[in-house]
């Protein structure tokens, strides 16, 4: 992808649990290279949170997912992510060998536990599991120091 049509100022990302396991990604580039993240994106231009959020997971995991609720949003000054409960289709995870080196199924309970898993993965983890609606604003480990920066979660 070469990025002419990329919106960097919207980004998008999804839980998925199937089985009492949650989808995980290997990130390999950046603040989280190496720790097993939620996969997500960057919107396109024209496209909705929900269409890039169905698109990202194709593209980095080969698993259809449908989005069903919005668990959480971080946002500052200059661009917004939003974090959705989304269902488990169809597919065989597989690595897109560019963004993750792996793509895993993994405990839920292990997933909340383990080191190489960062804050804000577990916190949305956390919100995916909660069936309680509404968000509130939520303090997170996070390696973002954007000033202004809030993230909106489960209550």
């Amino acid at each position: 992808m070469n990025g002419d049509n990329t919106n960097w100022s919207q980004s998008v990302t999804a839980v998925v649990i199937k089985d009492g396991k949650v989808l995980l990604g290997r990130h390999t580039y950046g603040g989280g290279a190496g720790k097993l993240i939620v996969p997500g994106g960057y919107c396109n231009f024209g496209e909705s949170p929900i269409e890039a959020v169905k698109r990202e997971y194709m593209e980095e995991t080969k698993v259809v997912v449908e989005p069903k609720d919005i668990i959480a949003i971080r946002m500052n000054a200059k661009d917004w992510y939003v974090a959705f409960r989304a269902d488990y289709v169809s597919g065989e995870p597989a690595s897109d060998n560019d963004e993750n080196s792996e793509v895993i199924w993994l405990d839920v309970n292990e997933a909340l536990e383990r080191d190489d898993v960062p804050g804000l993965t577990k916190t949305l983890i956390k919100c995916a599991l909660n069936d309680r609606p509404g968000m509130e604003q939520t303090d997170y480990d996070s390696n973002h120091k954007q000033p202004f920066s809030y993230l909106f979660s489960c209550k």
